[in-house]
């Protein structure tokens, strides 16, 4: 094909197709985004603890980290069209689920469906934007999922906590339902693919991952309730007194180096691997794979945070926990769209470096400034910083991951990218809870200790190695089967607050820390511009 004829193809293309793609991305953000103002919600109409609650935004990440490699091999065997179109009817009724819940279990069920649809909805967006779109138009395109994913966020935090506050936080799911309606039916705007029937799975390499994601985000979910080191009473079991928690951590690492091992072995060999490994050849790509797990886990860890001390701790609604929010969400929203402008005269590098300092400025003042009170304008300035830079940065570094690869592997770059965000999401808010949680359990013991109007033999009442955040009138009310006088309760609640506050400041500081690290992996992202990108196609080579 021609020069000519190709540029008069990609004037003809319309943006409809591009709109359901769009609106796909939207669908998947938009449940992730609406899982941490349901937590309230589901906490008051299960009876469940905000930790047992916030399973189901760990599901969802690890049923997409662990299946979207397997995804991506579906779609290019069956055809992108046809595995799109039925994984959306799958995540409607996974939103079917989470609106008829009954029990936690139903939510997380719900969420597990959701997680194994986007599985190969990620993998397939990037596929789909290759086939359907070329040139300006590709390069558009794929911006747009960065900034489809930041106004899923804004508007799950507006609309979702509007409808938690005045309806409940069910009918949250049934725009997630309307949204894959609409997706499907603009799906018959997409060019149809036959998929490629000789293309095999790695089962061997598909079992290897998918364990490693599981062990992984398993271990790292429970390290607070099983035990960092010794194994604690919750634990299912231990081995010789040791903690199952970091057994699977250091398991899922072993696996998942297994396959790594496999798939370079299978590509030196000339077969085709569960995922090309050529998309990472180079530095700077491996360098924005580290980059934005770490962003994605900080978003995902401030995402869980502040929610739930919004809500379960200061008893607020939901939509107090979006207007609180809003600075956050809006700012990553505009920047995710307008740093695009940016990158096209600055390199990724000076970009990505300026983002995380900015991060990290931003953790550092909030956890200087951070109030009791959400409303005050150090706060919201802390927040602003902080999304400008996360915004920056996911945009980013999924672009610097497009340009290098050639058209062919899109798939794989879409698989690379699902793994690493949902793995860092699910990590995110598993170790973020266990931390604050074991951050609070030690002041709370510190202080106890100190505190001489709390005598020992009230405290030993009290369950301390149960602590978790809990709001002032169920603290009252745990204290109130206790001997505890009233004025001990006063002194009790006080104490708390002191400490709930303080954990949250620490917590801050641990992810000021996580981001400043982050400079070291940016500092090897490319230095060139767009126009300088070199050629791509080794990428793909495998050598």
């Amino acid at each position: 094909m021609t020069a000519a004829s190709t540029g008069t193809e990609e004037a003809r293309r319309s943006w409809t197709p591009m709109v359901g793609l769009f609106l796909a991305q939207v669908l998947m953000s938009f449940n992730v985004a609406a899982l941490p103002i349901s937590l309230g919600g589901m906490v008051e109409d299960f009876g469940v603890p905000p930790t047992t609650a916030s399973t189901t935004i760990v599901v969802y990440g690890l049923a997409v980290a662990a299946l979207v490699m397997t995804g991506a091999k579906l779609g290019q065997r069956i055809g992108w069209v046809l595995i799109f179109r039925v994984v959306v009817v799958v995540f409607a009724g996974s939103s079917l689920l989470m609106i008829l819940a009954q029990s936690i279990g139903w939510a997380i069920s719900g969420q597990v469906l959701a997680g194994a649809a986007a599985a190969i909805i990620v993998p397939a967006l990037v596929a789909l934007i290759a086939e359907n779109y070329r040139g300006a138009q590709q390069a558009t395109a794929v911006g747009s999922l960065g900034s489809a994913r930041a106004f899923s966020g804004m508007s799950a935090f507006l609309i979702g906590g509007t409808l938690g506050t005045l309806v409940g936080w069910r009918p949250v799911f049934g725009i997630t339902l309307a949204l894959a309606v609409a997706v499907f039916v603009l799906s018959f705007g997409l060019r149809s693919d036959r998929g490629d029937r000789t293309v095999k799975i790695d089962v061997v390499a598909s079992v290897l991952i998918g364990a490693a994601v599981v062990l992984l985000t398993l271990g790292f979910n429970n390290l607070n309730g099983w035990g960092v080191i010794a194994a604690r009473d919750a634990a299912p079991f231990s081995l010789a007194g040791l903690s199952p928690a970091p057994v699977l951590v250091v398991l899922g690492v072993v696996l998942g180096q297994l396959f790594f091992l496999r798939t370079r072995r299978r590509m030196r060999a000339g077969g085709r691997p569960l995922v090309d490994l050529g998309v990472l050849d180079r530095p700077e790509e491996r360098a924005a794979v580290y980059a934005m797990f770490i962003i994605v886990a900080m978003e995902a860890a401030v995402n869980f945070t502040l929610p739930t001390y919004i809500q379960v701790v200061q008893g607020r609604t939901p939509f107090d926990t979006s207007l609180a929010m809003m600075p956050f969400n809006l700012t990553v929203f505009v920047t995710a769209t307008l740093i695009v402008r940016f990158s096209r005269r600055y390199a990724p590098r000076t970009i990505a470096l300026v983002s995380f300092g900015l991060t990290t400025a931003a953790l550092v003042w909030l956890a200087f400034v951070v109030t009791n009170n959400w409303e005050t304008l150090p706060t919201i300035l802390g927040l602003v910083v902080f999304g400008i830079g996360q915004g920056a940065l996911v945009t980013l570094v999924f672009n610097v991951l497009v340009t290098a690869a050639p058209k062919e592997l899109a798939g794989d770059v879409g698989s690379i990218r699902g793994t690493t965000q949902n793995l860092a999401s699910a990590v995110g808010t598993a170790v973020m809870g266990a931390v604050l949680v074991t951050l609070l359990t030690f002041g709370v013991t510190q202080a106890a200790e100190s505190h001489p109007e709390l005598p020992a033999e009230l405290v030993e009442q009290v369950d301390l190695d149960s602590v978790n955040f809990v709001a002032n009138d169920e603290l009252r009310a745990v204290l109130a089967e206790t001997d505890a006088t009233p004025e001990q309760v006063d002194a009790a609640v006080a104490l708390n607050e002191e400490q709930r506050l303080r954990t949250l400041k620490l917590g801050f500081l641990i992810l000021a820390g996580i981001s400043a690290v982050a400079a070291i992996p940016a500092s090897r992202l490319p230095r060139y511009r767009p126009e300088e990108i070199p050629d791509p196609s080794p990428a793909g080579s495998g050598d």
